[in-house]
């Protein structure tokens, strides 16, 4: 350790406190160490114009934060980006375990004003021309798993790339350590990106985030639907955002670790999603909310891969997640469970009510219908003569209505709020569920592409249940040509019993 140059910043701490008035600022608090860092930068077009902090705890803690401002101040946007613990405790002559931590607490704040600064006031222009390199430059989302990371690495031997990761929720019952987008999730990722060579941003989005799908999550379960938050993340919240950042960051494309294909990039109306080369990994479903248009800045590397290729590069390359497992959950339940969340943040708690068969005779109790969704068969607790499943729910009522296998069987679903990006004479399969297979269909009327409030799938066989609240990615062959919300089932006439068949969903 350098005793000479922490006790300069130490004694002589630049920046501090003094915040630019126009900066972004942000603090973070090291938790048991009592320290404390705030960092304010202000950012104008390509570069950090300036940059002061304030801190409480150790000398450490005020050394880091005269470190990290000495570092950022003046330099490009994407250098700054580069700055992190390692850099932080070279600027101080190296740290001794016990002060490697004020460093760490000092570039969360930097990555986290720097990122709030970027997003608002950064304005780079594309790396082409002189000095540029000729695959310019693509923002990369990564999560700090192998998929996402494999796809910096050949995203960066293609040209120059940018990584982002986005902090979505915080919550003291999340597992930070399973959960792809808390904030040990995103300084996992953003020292991953260091180790590198790659600029990283930081961009919190819990706020946009709880708004856009946490709360409808809860409101359709409430609603007696079952949601896929998923579909609405990728497709209006989170890739939105990035590629936002990516207009601002001179980046042309957006790169993810998804396993998905582009197709018909040259059509007028926009691209379509293409299924990827590996069926058990695709994940074009929960993409299918993309517009073409943001589309057309998307890049996926790993469409043509396999899962074991994927980790047989990551592993070539040495990188540390190569065989990090995947996450199986959605990122904000992990640790907790779907019941749990909505009762803590929905309000969703027990809530006996009555379940009933399809006459409308009641046939068992029930926790809450919004335990349950259409086509469950464990949990219900009834014992009868056959095998019973969840045919519907009626969320005003509080009810769950049961029955036979049979009398899921639908051969055709209706859904909301579709969108045709070619016309509806192209659809001729239908995924309702992420991991279902596609089925054959078609649609009725003639559709032009477009916004459409309602459509009708006439299915080639019967399908056993189609849950309102899922997403019906409607397609061509491997390709996805539109999507829609699956609509509710008919409503029960005034003696309890159904004017239609059950099954069928409208």
């Amino acid at each position: 350790m350098d005793v000479i140059a922490f006790e300069h910043h130490l004694t002589s701490p630049q920046g501090h406190r003094r915040l630019p008035s126009d900066g972004h600022a942000a603090t973070v608090d090291g938790g048991a160490c009592c320290d404390q860092v705030t960092l304010s930068l202000a950012v104008d077009g390509d570069r950090v114009t300036d940059a002061g902090f304030d801190a409480h705890g150790c000398g450490a803690a005020t050394a880091a934060g005269s470190a990290a401002v000495t570092l950022v101040r003046g330099a490009p946007v994407i250098d700054a980006a580069r700055i992190g613990a390692a850099q932080i405790a070279a600027e101080l002559g190296g740290l001794s375990p016990g002060k490697l931590h004020a460093a760490e607490v000092a570039s969360e704040a930097l990555a986290r004003a720097l990122g709030a600064a970027v997003r608002d006031r950064a304005r780079l222009s594309p790396p082409h021309g002189p000095g540029g390199t000729d695959g310019g430059r693509t923002l990369v989302a990564m999560s700090g798993g192998v998929d996402s990371s494999v796809a910096a690495l050949l995203c960066s031997r293609a040209g120059e790339a940018v990584a982002v990761t986005l902090e979505l929720w915080s919550d003291a019952e999340n597992d930070a350590e399973s959960s792809c987008c808390s904030a040990s999730a995103v300084a996992q990722a953003r020292s991953l990106a260091h180790s590198m060579g790659l600029a990283h941003f930081t961009i919190d989005l819990r706020d946009e985030f709880r708004a856009g799908v946490v709360e409808p999550f809860m409101a359709s379960f409430a609603g007696g639907e079952t949601p896929n938050p998923c579909v609405g993340c990728n497709g209006h919240i989170r890739l939105d955002a990035m590629l936002d950042l990516g207009t601002r960051l001179g980046a042309e494309y957006l790169a993810t670790g998804h396993y998905a294909r582009v197709a018909e990039s040259g059509d007028p109306a926009g691209p379509l999603l293409r299924v990827a080369a590996d069926p058990a990994k695709d994940q074009t479903y929960m993409l299918a909310a993309l517009s073409p248009r943001s589309l057309a800045r998307m890049r996926f590397p790993l469409g043509d891969l396999t899962k074991p290729e994927v980790r047989k590069l990551a592993a070539a390359a040495g990188l540390p997640v190569a065989g990090k497992a995947d996450s199986q959950d959605l990122c904000f339940l992990a640790g907790t469970t779907r019941a749990r969340f909505l009762a803590r943040h929905g309000g969703l708690g027990d809530a006996p009510g009555a379940v009933l068969d399809g006459t409308g005779n009641v046939v068992g109790r029930h926790d809450g219908q919004h335990r349950f969704t259409v086509g469950q068969r464990r949990g219900l607790g009834i014992a009868a003569g056959e095998p019973l499943y969840v045919l519907d729910k009626e969320a005003s009522r509080n009810e769950v209505i049961v029955g036979p296998r049979s009398a899921l069987r639908a051969t055709r679903v209706h859904v909301r709020n579709a969108r045709l990006h070619r016309v509806g004479a192209r659809v001729n399969r239908v995924k309702l569920r992420y991991r279902s297979r596609p089925l054959e269909c078609r649609l009725a009327g003639d559709l032009a592409p477009g916004r459409h409030g309602t459509l009708e799938i006439e299915l080639a066989g019967a399908v056993d249940g189609a849950a309102p609240g899922q997403l019906a990615c409607l397609m061509d062959g491997d390709l996805v040509v539109g999507w829609g919300t699956i609509a509710r089932p008919t409503k029960r006439d005034n003696r309890g019993a159904r004017s239609k068949p059950i099954a069928t969903a409208s």
